[in-house]
């Protein structure tokens, strides 16, 4: 009988993967400043035309701003810890499914222990 289980992905911090994941970070937090800088002008564009209260289009823009902000914030943490974060450690990147075969005899708590896929540089160097 086959079974699907989850596998933990784990990244081993290189030089290069801190140069992409620093390079990542800082695109996004470009994206979501020039997202503010969008919402703020569609913003104002809004309150010029609509004859709606001005405290409320603010307040549903603000709400939005907020949200980004948000996220920028926590982009930046990202970049600090990345920046102390040893080359060699591992990181998570998530997780993969994967189908195991199983059959009667089988030792359930080895089947059920965690199992990982670690990689380095894009290449699989270890499977546990």
């Amino acid at each position: 009988m086959k079974i699907i289980r989850k596998v933990a992905v784990k990244q081993i911090v290189t030089d290069q993967k801190k140069a992409n994941l620093k390079e990542d970070y800082e695109l996004k937090i470009f994206k979501l400043e020039q997202e503010c800088q969008q919402l703020l002008f569609e913003q104002k564009k809004l309150e010029q035309r609509s004859s709606k209260k001005k405290a409320d289009i603010a307040i549903k823009f603000q709400k939005e701003m907020a949200n980004r902000k948000d996220h920028i914030k926590w982009y930046k943490y990202k970049l600090e810890q990345l920046e102390i974060l040893p080359i060699g450690s591992e990181i998570s990147d998530g997780e993969v499914e994967a189908m195991i075969e199983i059959e009667e005899g089988m030792e359930w708590n080895k089947i059920i222990d965690q199992k990982s896929i670690v990689i380095k540089d894009g290449i699989i160097t270890k499977i546990t």
